[in-house]
């Protein structure tokens, strides 16, 4: 019955999944910085730009060369009417059509043949032009650009940055409010030349699990962590993995394929309690959200005659799941995934969220804001949690595990790295 029920409404999702991601476009400008008094000599600048009507972000990569950079300031100017939102890796601010932004307590040092990421997040009105002239420490560069088709998917509406630095808060009220289809602003700390030290993973005081997977040898996970098969065991993997941290020097690995009979969890030797939980981890993946089914975590609900509430995705966004009646969240249609947003691919993650026991209510961060279609409040509302509360509207979970890993329903393989994981009784933040 569950695989069928998937399956059942895979056309329809397929559908809207391709309707939503048929316009995404990404463009990327390369930038070689002339030499200076403060600028290194063949360091680059690169702007990627994800756009949709009346908003956009970038991702902006900057690079030291074949010499160090010790402090770095990137300055560009906007042909169009673009307004800066919000920023992430970096101090940003916007006066004019000026933008300034300068680097962060931990990414200030770039060693030689090194380089750091930001990005920003902006609206616009009439056109979003891709910026060419680039200054890193007051030296001007000049570069190439590369174009494709415009995402004409929804629009995200923000009051403009003048010269004040961008910052941004969580959201935690309930009006519903469209997503970009793009990736999430990365807030964690960057890829530099070497991994941010930080065993246990900091920001967990008083959590019940707590770990970095520092103490574990690599290879097959153990002691406090287990390897787990639901179902079936099949070619899924998972080991503690030494070549990818986001903190540390090691990282829970889990090679997802595809197939019913693979699905690979490690599951934590610490049995969750209470009756409300708020859990933090950082997740780097290689392969978008597919447009079936899958599941990446997953927690046992003994109030719920033992199955699993799951988070996922499908339609190519995040999603959760209830195992027992197979409802979703949000909504699997195009308005509902609409509210929710995609998985970025390559990068570190840090994915938070609250399962209320008391009151069955929900909520999930994506590096520290709010998603609106991921939010539960047990009032039925359209296209995000109507069929979720209408189907159990006396919802209260008793959760008493936590796993972490890779299960998909015939489609659907992945490559997924683990870190800096923690559940406890309160938000633990990014």
């Amino acid at each position: 019955m569950w695989i069928s029920r998937w399956r059942s409404r895979r056309g329809r999702t397929v559908a809207a999944a391709a309707a939503l991601a048929s316009g995404l476009a990404a463009t990327a400008v390369a930038l070689v910085i002339a030499p200076g008094a403060n600028a290194a000599t063949g360091c680059q600048v690169t702007y990627a730009p994800n756009s949709w009507p009346g908003g956009f972000t970038a991702n902006i990569r900057v690079s030291g060369g074949d010499q160090a950079l010790s402090g770095w300031t990137v300055t560009w100017s906007y042909s169009g009417d673009q307004r800066i939102t919000n920023g992430w890796n970096a101090t940003v601010s916007q006066s004019g059509t000026s933008v300034t932004a300068t680097n962060m307590s931990y990414n200030g040092n770039v060693a030689a043949n090194a380089a750091t990421e930001f990005g920003v997040q902006g609206t616009y009105s009439s056109s979003n032009p891709t910026p060419t002239a680039f200054a890193v420490n007051g030296v001007a560069c000049g570069g190439t650009t590369t174009t494709s088709a415009a995402v004409t998917s929804r629009a995200v509406t923000s009051a403009p940055v003048t010269s004040r630095a961008v910052t941004s808060a969580p959201v935690t009220s309930r009006a519903v409010t469209s997503a970009p289809v793009t990736s999430a602003p990365v807030t964690s700390a960057p890829v530099t030349s070497a991994p941010v030290t930080s065993v246990p993973p900091a920001g967990c005081s008083g959590a019940s699990i707590c770990d970095g997977f520092e103490s574990l040898a690599a290879g097959t996970p153990s002691g406090a962590w287990s390897v787990q098969n639901p179902n079936c065991s099949g070619s899924g993997t998972a080991t503690i993995d030494t070549t990818t941290a986001r903190s540390g020097s090691k990282s829970l690995k889990v090679n997802g394929t595809a197939g019913y009979c693979n699905h690979v969890f490690v599951q934590s030797a610490t049995a969750l309690t209470g009756n409300t939980w708020y859990a933090r981890f950082y997740v780097r993946h290689t392969t978008a959200l597919p447009s079936s089914h899958v599941t990446f975590l997953a927690m046992k609900d003994t109030a719920d005659g033992g199955r699993d509430l799951r988070m996922g995705g499908q339609g190519n966004k995040l999603q959760w799941n209830r195992e027992s009646d197979d409802q979703t969240l949000p909504v699997q249609s195009p308005v509902g995934l609409s509210y929710s947003v995609d998985l970025p691919t390559n990068t570190w993650t840090c994915v938070e969220f609250m399962v209320s026991g008391a009151n069955g209510q929900m909520q999930t961060w994506i590096n520290g804001a709010d998603v609106a279609g991921l939010r539960e409040d047990m009032v039925a509302t359209a296209d995000i949690d109507s069929q979720w509360v209408n189907s159990r509207p006396n919802w209260r979970p008793a959760l008493s595990n936590f796993r972490i890993g890779w299960e998909s329903y015939g489609e659907g393989a992945d490559t997924l790295w683990y870190d800096d994981v923690a559940v406890g009784a309160s938000r633990i933040g990014c």
